[in-house]
């Protein structure tokens, strides 16, 4: 896949031709491979290329971006002369020589995925699938995938950076149907990690199942959720997606720099409890949402957000650090060349606490606690959210009793912050699919268990 550098110089000064003070080159080879089961059958099994290259120009604060499939000399010329010409006609530039950006990767990597037997990778899904049938009768059926991406880039830029490197993604994928007394419920779960699939000979795929019929079972009886407002305890892992959708957007230079933020010209001023520290991390061996170099060639790093409630740096891409004046903190990401890359997270958390996760719940008279987060919905402007919970508890005189169904937690990014009054030493990250202007994205959300002193529960219960 590798352009030759006099190639990628050639491209970069076709861009600059019309007055350009900027011009990078992403090239891409990405393989891909989807495999799932249904029915105690093999269902799919789906594998793909991606193959191209994106040429991005900045003209000030203004973009140009065009993609091509055609990676040869005459091919980027000629699509970098159309991005020129399709908004300069100032003085042309000519790009800095390219020099390699050296690294050392901490991700280690085993078969890649078209070298692994297909037999192996159906039987950790043929796994969960018996797994899940045999834990209770009441499964009706099982879900299970297996998705695969191992992606080689190039990086070029006018500044005179070249860069390349490998990235291996691994995902495994369950959901378990069942039905109880008429009632029916299912339960889904995914592990997934910056890496090869080898990793699954060593994961207690039998738990991973138990877990998801047991949930779905405890559903099928249990009663719906009481609304109102009150303490809500909200488990480590993937409760960690509240902190990354209700602010982590917001302090993405994608929309501190349009004022779109409530996070917008805060820097410094205390914004959370100080119990709050954050943290946004590409640099985490083998983490799912880890990189060496972001999209935009820059080294990665582990960026402090937040730390004891003041906030202390935004989310920077190139075009941020334009825009705002603040350093890119190697999180220019994409999903593939057919974005242009956008400042997005990486591994995003809540840092660890000094709290007990038995205390907190001692803490609590009457409260929810949030087990297991879902899905929901986000104004990044105002920060204000609406999460469905996916697995919850009613706490009553210091103690998790009955499991509730329904839940939902309604709030204002900033406001819960401020309400967090004890974060656990129980820090745990989970994997996640980030969804923004750049496309999808893997990206890993986390935390220790929260305690919000107050926060509104939607329910059905009176």
């Amino acid at each position: 896949m590798i352009v030759q550098p006099h190639i990628l110089t050639k491209a970069l000064d076709a861009a600059l031709s019309t007055g350009a003070d900027f011009a990078d080159i992403f090239v891409e080879d990405t393989y891909s491979s989807n495999l799932s089961i249904l029915s105690s059958k093999a269902d799919q099994a789906i594998v793909g290329q991606l193959y191209g290259a994106g040429i991005r120009l900045f003209f000030g604060h203004e973009i140009v971006y065009v993609t091509t499939n055609d990676l040869s000399e005459q091919g980027l010329v000629k699509a970098a002369l159309n991005a020129a010409k399709s908004r300069g006609t100032g003085e042309a530039k000519k790009a800095m020589p390219l020099m390699q950006v050296p690294f050392d990767s901490v991700h280690t990597y085993g078969e890649k995925p078209w070298e692994m037997n297909r037999d192996r990778k159906f039987a950790w899904m043929n796994s969960l699938d018996q797994h899940a049938r045999n834990r209770n009768s009441a499964v009706t059926q099982v879900e299970a995938a297996l998705n695969e991406k191992f992606q080689k880039v190039q990086i070029a830029n006018s500044r005179g950076l070249m860069a390349y490197d490998e990235r291996a993604y691994s995902r495994l994928n369950m959901e378990v149907f069942v039905e109880h007394m008429g009632v029916k419920e299912s339960s889904s779960e995914r592990y997934g990690h910056m890496g090869t699939s080898e990793l699954y000979d060593g994961l207690n795929l039998q738990s991973f199942a138990h877990e998801n019929v047991d949930r779905a079972m405890g559903l099928t009886t249990a009663k719906f959720a009481p609304a109102g407002e009150m303490p809500v305890l909200i488990d480590n892992s993937f409760g960690g997606v509240l902190f990354h959708e209700a602010c982590g957007h917001g302090l993405e230079t994608t929309s501190v720099a349009k004022d779109s933020s409530v996070f917008c010209g805060k820097m410094g001023q205390k914004i959370a409890n100080e119990c709050v520290t954050a943290i946004d991390d590409g640099t985490i061996k083998n983490g799912w949402g880890s990189l060496n170099i972001d999209d935009e060639g820059n080294k990665t790093k582990r960026t402090t957000l937040i730390e004891n409630g003041v906030l202390k740096s935004y989310i920077v891409d190139e075009m941020g650090a334009r825009q705002t004046g603040y350093d890119v903190t190697g999180s220019g990401r994409r999903q593939s060349y057919k974005y242009a890359p956008a400042s997005r997270m990486r591994n995003t958390f809540i840092d660890a606490g000094k709290d007990s996760f038995e205390e907190m719940i001692r803490d609590v008279d009457y409260g929810l606690y949030a087990k297991n987060m879902g899905g929901g919905s986000v104004n990044p402007g105002t920060g204000d959210y609406n999460f469905q919970v996916r697995e919850a508890y009613i706490i009553r005189n210091g103690r998790i009793e009955e499991m509730v169904k329904g839940a939902c937690l309604i709030g204002r990014g900033i406001d819960t912050l401020g309400k967090i009054t004890k974060v656990s030493n129980e820090l745990k990250l989970a994997t996640g699919m980030c969804g923004s202007v750049s496309g999808s994205i893997p990206a890993a959300v986390g935390q220790p268990q929260i305690l919000v002193s107050s926060l509104m529960v939607g329910g059905r219960a009176g």
